[in-house]
């Protein structure tokens, strides 16, 4: 967030300032989507941005885009202009109210590794409305995604890198698409990802935004639709032929009671019969309704007709803000990881 400069004064309305004024005062306001940095926590980050301004300007920033929503700005005589500052207004707005409240953002995703090299992926998170959470970038994708260059080495070793590997890999519920295209990008693998039609069109946009980085890295990425439980006729041509893939990824699917079961029916249509096939999950222990739905998750998986085991679990600490949105600090969460494979 940008400081007002003690020459810079917000314009006062009563002096009917010009459309431009108004316009460059507005934008000079613009707060900026935290990002949780790899060596940075996203709280610090926050304390930074509030640091910038004092309270008396924040202040003063509320009652100037207050006062032109507010304001039917008769002195400028073209409706589109009165338009454009009402519509900046209210996204300056929303901006103060919580990221699950922001307009359209881009933020940035930085992943450093040695092996790997350093890379930045790039994702839109629009408006959120409605149940469309997959929407926002939760922080189990995040923390999934920079455990990647691990599980390459160990216990996915003989998917990723050995002369049997795999090539193509599938992501159940991608949501905005960014552990799927830092796969992609450090596994260097064709990544199919997937989520409900209602989604599609921001995620088609972030595969689009990151196709060129990925590729230069050696990977692929391609969008389609994917309904759990969904009958034959709504499934992509791709995924109907069913135990395709020795690889799935997953991360923070659980939001209702019947995710667990059409999750592992999905998982068990999609991923192959062999011994080597493996299904990474990462899920969020934010409270005992995550917890649980974790568990019938696992106990789902168990059930299927070939039973899928837990081969390789553990919690990682994470940050998380997940919340109401009224509150912008990001909370210590364990995510629990789970690899499972065909019981042999």
């Amino acid at each position: 967030m940008r400081g007002i400069e003690e020459d810079e004064d917000l314009p006062h309305l009563w002096q009917k300032p010009a459309y431009p004024v108004l316009l460059g005062a507005l934008e000079k306001l613009k707060v900026e989507p935290p990002v949780w940095g790899a060596k940075e926590s996203r709280s610090e980050i926050l304390k930074q941005q509030a640091a910038v301004q004092t309270a008396h300007e924040r202040k003063e920033a509320l009652v100037f885009i207050s006062s032109i929503i507010k304001s039917g700005l008769s002195w400028l005589g073209d409706d589109e202009e009165r338009e454009v500052l009402w519509e900046e207004a209210s996204k300056r707005m929303s901006e103060r109210c919580g990221r699950t409240a922001m307009g359209e953002i881009i933020r940035q995703w930085t992943f450093e590794n040695d092996e790997y090299g350093s890379f930045s992926l790039t994702i839109r998170e629009p408006p959120l409305t409605g149940d469309s959470l997959g929407l926002k970038t939760w922080g189990s994708s995040y923390a999934l995604a920079r455990l990647l260059h691990e599980f390459a080495s160990g216990p996915l070793a003989h998917l990723v890198r050995s002369a049997q590997k795999t090539e193509e890999v599938l992501e159940l519920g991608s949501g905005t698409g960014l552990l799927g295209l830092a796969a992609a990008c450090i596994w260097k693998k064709t990544v199919y990802l997937t989520d409900l039609l209602e989604i599609m069109p921001n995620l088609e946009h972030n595969a689009s935004l990151n196709r060129a980085l990925v590729e230069e890295r050696g990977g692929k990425v391609e969008a389609a639709p994917l309904t759990w439980g969904g009958s034959e006729e709504d499934v992509d041509p791709r995924f109907r032929s069913g135990k395709r893939f020795e690889l799935i990824i997953v991360a923070d699917p659980l939001y209702d009671d019947d995710h667990p079961s059409l999750l592992a029916s999905a998982i068990d249509e999609q991923l192959a019969l062999n011994t080597d096939a493996r299904v990474l999950v990462m899920v969020p222990q934010r409270d005992e309704i995550t917890k649980g739905l974790c568990e019938t998750l696992r106990n789902e998986l168990g059930r299927q007709i070939s039973p899928l085991i837990c081969q390789h679990e553990n919690i990682v600490a994470g940050e998380d803000d997940w919340g109401d949105g009224n509150d912008d600090d990001a909370q210590q969460v364990g995510f629990w990881w789970g690899i499972l494979g065909r019981n042999s």
